[in-house]
Parts: C-alpha cells; sequence; structure tokens
C-alpha cells in the first residue's frame, strides 16, 4: 500500500489486532532510530518555520543569522530538514562551523532534506518527528509559518504548560507576524481559559541577539 494511503488507513479507526499490532511495531521502530541517530548530537536548539520563504526573503535572513548565532553559542540547530526557514537556519549554523541536523518528514509531494545538514532522518510519522524535535532540544525558536509550525508552537506550549518538559525557553521571532495570534491568546487570557503564566512563557523578540541570550541564560 502506497505510504499516505497506508497512513490514511491507519487513522480512519479501528483495525485487526494484527494490523494495529504490525503498526505499532513501525512506529516502535522508527523511535529506536531516531533515538539511535540522535543521542549523540549534543545540546540541541530546534527552529521552527515555514518552508515556503526563499533565500531573498527576511525572514529567511533572520532564520540564518539565529543558526549562525546559534552555532557560535555551542549549540546544535536542529530543523525539520526541509527549505525555507528550516534551510536557513541549518544554513546559518553549517556557515559557522556548528552542527546542523534535519528531521525531515515523507509526505505525498516529496519535501527533500536541504544542503546544508551534517545528519539527516526521514520520518514517516508526523507525531515521531515531532518527538525527536522536543526530545533533544534545550530551546525552541518559532520564526513565521503555516499550521506546522503552529502545531509545532503549540504541542511544545502544551508540554511546557503540563510539565511534560521543564520550562525550556519558547522564542517567538517576527514580532509583526505573531501579533494577530498574540492578540487572539489574550482574548483566551480574558476568558480565563488560559492563565497568565501561559502567555507569559511565549518569549517575543525580532533580535537573534536577545533570542540566544535568553537561551544561554
Amino acid at each position: 500500500m502506497p505510504l499516505i494511503a497506508s497512513e490514511q488507513r491507519f487513522l480512519e479507526g479501528p483495525r485487526s489486532r494484527s494490523a494495529e499490532l504490525a503498526q505499532a511495531m513501525r512506529v516502535f521502530a522508527e523511535c529506536i532510530r531516531g533515538f539511535r541517530e540522535l543521542h549523540f548530537v549534543g545540546p540541541c536548539v530546534t527552529v521552527f518555520g515555514s518552508a515556503r520563504f526563499g533565500e531573498t526573503h527576511p525572514h529567511y535572513t533572520l532564520a540564518c543569522t539565529t543558526g549562525e548565532l546559534l552555532a557560535k553559542a555551542g549549540f546544535t540547530v536542529m530543523t525539520g530538514g526541509g527549505p525555507g526557514i528550516m534551510e536557513a537556519a541549518n544554513r546559518g549554523a553549517k556557515q559557522a562551523g556548528g552542527r546542523s541536523i534535519g528531521c525531515n518528514i515523507k509526505l505525498l509531494h516529496e519535501q527533500y532534506p536541504n544542503e546544508y545538514l551534517d545528519k539527516w532522518i526521514e520520518f514517516r510519522y508526523f507525531f515521531v518527528r515531532k518527538l525527536m524535535l522536543v526530545k533533544y532540544s534545550y530551546a525552541f525558536i518559532a520564526l513565521p509559518g503555516g499550521f506546522g509550525t503552529l502545531d509545532e508552537v503549540f504541542e511544545t506550549a502544551v508540554l511546557i504548560q503540563t510539565g511534560k518538559i521543564k520550562e525550556f525557553p519558547l522564542i517567538l521571532m517576527g514580532k509583526e507576524f505573531w501579533e494577530p495570534m498574540l492578540g487572539f491568546l489574550r482574548g483566551m487570557l480574558k476568558a480565563t481559559t488560559i492563565d497568565g503564566k501561559d502567555l507569559d512563557r511565549l518569549i517575543v523578540t525580532d533580535s537573534p541577539e536577545e533570542a540566544i541570550q535568553i537561551i544561554q541564560e
């Protein structure tokens, strides 16, 4: 069965016990492969962001500078391994002589790893890939992006909120882009669906230098 069709079938609901066991084993095997590949990558910072920005875009330049400064500060830069913001952060790290890691995802329209990776791992399951992006990181930086970036930001925020991971920095870069979302979150705060400390966990800046300083502290 084709890759995407297999995943669609998996998420459609109950299957036979043997099929569910086989699927669980595939997930387990992918987890083990990720653990083995990433065990010695050192202290990482994961950079989230859109795959759609080209190298002339200001967000690409911002991500590249951020990756460079992270590498100079001694961090391994980890991304989803694709183009756009991911490529830019990996590129900055690579050009600064740092380590650059990508956790790529198999998609219907193939997403190829960018050329600035020292190591890249390809995952079949989004949730396993996100596990790796979180498990090995000391901090998280999100630049402008789409649904995937929002998914990663809010899953990380929930893990911090619920104490599943320690209160590592979660930094949003690109104030103008994030302001509408922050306004919505302030509405959630007013409606008491979140606490003030939940909103305070989101650090917003346009300065790579400030972001790296916060992470180091």
